[in-house]
């Protein structure tokens, strides 16, 4: 089996909640557990560290992987969804996952698949968990893909947990409030594993001390200093509001003789990027005119991006936007801007709100704005407008991002 046909298999016989929504979403962990036995549990074969929380985990799972690699640990780094290729999701020190790995995990788990049928992240995290025992990681950094307590990498065991937030996001699956929510994401602290919470929120704090108290977890509130000692290579502002729950998480860890020390933790915070290869958070594509983009898509990440923008200096702001279906797009636009050039673009997968829906949306709004379909000549449209003195941001959706030929 090729890798291309590996993943043609992974993307189009199995759900996949990034292409699909909520119908790809199992409410238990029944499957994943049956495949990993049949592995032979790799993911009891290393240590690893696993973060939850509604935004900055991905972020948060990044600036940890970063600095225990320069703690010299051999560091495994699991999270999703991809931008560009499938490999991405599955990294050590920053390298992905061969495409030859990929392809003979799909191959060699043929009649484990006929029997089981996995869901797309089940397989995704089943090989991700093989991987990192194979190459005998020291640790690994593993993102929670949706909620905490249903989610297939829930089964991990580790030195501590992180759930950096909670905020109204995928309501459908989750639960309809902040409570609710944070429910899920209690459902990754495991028995006397210390937890960090990475923001003290006056809704979700006693759902966590109760969750903590029944499993006899150590539960620490990340104290919310402002950390301006550390100088962080990820540009964005709201990368402010993760720092705490990091902090708190490597002090743990260095209590436990992890060796975590103060200019271990400095190296890895400036050199993310470099030691992992994150991409698509206030990343810059363009100089002049300013052209960035980001993957920040509910409100609470919308609305971080917007007070940042409002903080640039810039004549014109043009906004190239989409959205997936099962976002509140009324609200989120009226975060914006209203003077603002609004270009309109719709992803090329099946969840991607589409240009007629979002026209009935911006007309409600009585938001005057262009309608491009593809990303790209989208954002081409915005620059044919734009001068050298304007702004101009790409976002609204992971996948928006993702269709980024410049990223």
């Amino acid at each position: 089996m090729t890798y291309q046909e590996a993943t043609d298999f992974l993307f189009s016989s199995l759900p996949m909640y990034q292409r699909v929504g909520n119908k790809a979403f199992k409410a238990d962990l029944n499957n994943i557990i049956r495949l990993c036995e049949a592995l032979g549990n790799p993911h009891t074969q290393f240590k690893s560290i696993h973060v939850a929380g509604t935004n900055g985990k991905g972020s948060a799972s990044h600036i940890i992987a970063s600095v225990l690699q320069e703690a010299g640990y051999k560091t495994g780094l699991y999270t999703s969804p991809h931008l560009k290729s499938f490999t991405e999701r599955i990294r050590i020190n920053g390298r992905p996952i061969e495409e030859a790995g990929v392809a003979s995990f799909v191959e060699n788990i043929q009649e484990i698949i006929k029997e089981m049928v996995p869901s797309f992240f089940e397989m995704t995290v089943a090989l991700a968990f093989e991987y990192f025992a194979s190459q005998k990681v020291d640790v690994a950094v593993i993102e929670v893909g949706l909620g905490g307590r249903l989610d297939s990498t829930n089964i991990i065991t580790p030195e501590v947990c992180l759930i950096t937030n909670i905020g109204l996001d995928h309501t459908d699956t989750l639960g309809d409030s902040l409570e609710k929510i944070a429910f899920e994401k209690a459902g990754i602290i495991k028995t006397q594993v210390p937890v960090v919470i990475g923001t003290r929120q006056e809704e979700t704090a006693p759902v966590f001390q109760q969750v903590a108290k029944e499993r006899k977890a150590p539960l620490h509130f990340a104290p919310q200093a402002e950390h301006p000692q550390y100088e962080l290579d990820l540009k964005g502002n709201y990368q402010q509001k993760n720092l705490p729950g990091v902090l708190a998480l490597l002090r743990i860890l260095n209590e436990q003789s992890w060796g975590l020390n103060d200019e271990v933790i400095r190296a890895g915070l400036r050199k993310v990027i470099q030691n992992t290869g994150l991409k698509g958070r206030w990343q810059t594509l363009r100089k002049e005119p300013l052209t960035i983009c980001d993957t920040g898509h509910n409100i609470d990440g919308i609305k971080a991006l917007v007070h940042q923008i409002k903080s640039l200096t810039y004549e014109q702001l043009f906004l190239v936007l989409g959205f997936v279906n099962d976002k509140q797009v009324g609200e989120i636009l009226g975060l914006f801007p209203k003077e603002a050039h609004y270009v309109f673009c719709q992803s090329a997968v099946p969840r991607a709100m589409s240009l007629v829906q979002l026209r009935q949306e911006t007309e409600n709004l009585g938001l005057e704005a262009d309608y491009v379909a593809d990303v790209n000549e989208a954002l081409a449209h915005a620059r044919n407008k734009a001068s050298t003195k304007d702004l101009i941001f790409v976002g609204g959706s992971t996948f928006v991002v993702a269709e980024l030929n410049e990223l």
